[in-house]
């Protein structure tokens, strides 16, 4: 599976969230509301998550290996600061 497409749109709050994600593989399936958070080591990418009932969050898609977690997290994090360069 390919990423095609990776698009930033940034937050508008001034907090640790920079700004939301959403990426495409092979043209034909999209994951939306990933999040750009700044921490403490650099940006991180966070995958989109529920609450549940208990008040903890559960990540409702994510990677099944590191490999495919490092080429998500490379991706939006190399857009997220053209998009910040280009402004």
């Amino acid at each position: 599976m390919q990423i095609t497409e990776v698009k930033v749109f940034p937050a508008k709050e001034n907090g640790r969230l920079k700004a939301y994600a959403t990426i495409v593989f092979d043209n034909s399936f999209i994951i939306r509301d990933l999040k750009i958070i700044e921490g403490n080591k650099g940006h991180f990418v966070s995958m989109p998550s529920r609450r549940r009932k208990d008040g903890t969050f559960r990540d409702i898609v994510h990677p099944l290996n590191s490999e495919t977690r490092q080429a998500i997290e490379d991706s939006v994090i190399k857009e997220y600061h053209n998009s910040v360069e280009s402004v």
